[in-house]
């Protein structure tokens, strides 16, 4: 049987897409290269009323379409070299061209805001650090949009530009007004309730449909625990995580 090194995908939006696309093939936003066939209108980040078409093509030595997703507990990684840590030139170069790519992003959607950058910690020793991109400004909750959507999209296209210009993937991760930090601290502080209460009854704990990135935070949250392991189920958009005590 052969696996496919390409897909094609439609959704209401590019991000929809993509992220429909990246779940069939078990892989994430670093492991493949994208090409936009149509944006899907002329709504800006592709979010139009016209379909978003998009092309995922599969970088060459990753995993095989159909393994498990990378995001799951103690399953080993996909068959990719991790990303090699960056050189202090690298790392200032990868910095500035994501900062002036952002502000780029943000005056064509005529948003006017403080654009930070900085290198966070990687997940393996082995591996570039991520660029932490933080936008501050007045209300810019419409930059989030419902349930992130919007923030999810432009942090897509910004690593699709970036990567393009560096010649590597480019891990980053945008915040706005802080969301995405209070986000995640309340995924890890809900983790940890739930486990506990895992345990104390013994019963599998279903949380609610989460996004991929907000499922990883749980799932990396308990993978070293000795009470409970974590898997996901469902289907996109409405996946769930379960911890289940041991």
């Amino acid at each position: 049987m052969e696996h496919r090194t390409s897909l094609e995908v439609i959704a209401p939006t590019v991000h929809e897409a993509i992220e429909k696309g990246l779940v069939e093939l078990g892989l994430e936003d670093t492991q493949v290269d994208v090409e936009v066939l149509d944006e899907g209108g002329t709504g800006f980040l592709g979010l139009g009323g016209r379909q978003a078409r998009v092309r995922l093509i599969v970088k060459e030595g990753l995993a095989k379409p159909g393994a498990a997703a990378p995001a799951a507990p103690r399953r080993s990684r996909p068959a990719a070299e991790p990303s090699a840590p960056l050189t202090e030139a690298e790392a200032e170069n990868l910095l500035a061209i994501t900062k002036a790519t952002v502000l780029t992003l943000l005056e064509h959607m005529s948003v006017r805001a403080d654009v930070s950058v900085s290198l966070g910690e990687p997940d393996e020793p082995d591996m570039a650090a991520p660029v932490l991109v933080d936008i501050q400004g007045g209300d810019l909750g419409f930059l989030i949009g419902r349930q992130a959507e919007t923030m999810g999209a432009l942090q897509l296209i910004t690593r699709l530009i970036v990567g393009k210009e560096v010649g590597r993937a480019a891990h980053i991760i945008i915040d706005i007004a802080g969301y995405r930090q209070r986000r995640d601290e309340n995924l890890r502080k809900l983790a940890h309730k739930m486990a506990k209460q895992a345990v104390s009854t013994g019963r599998r704990q279903t949380l609610e449909p989460m996004s991929p990135s907000e499922r990883r935070i749980i799932h990396l949250e308990l993978r070293d625990s000795a009470e409970v392991t974590t898997e996901s189920t469902g289907e996109e958009p409405r996946r769930k995580v379960v911890i289940i005590p041991k």
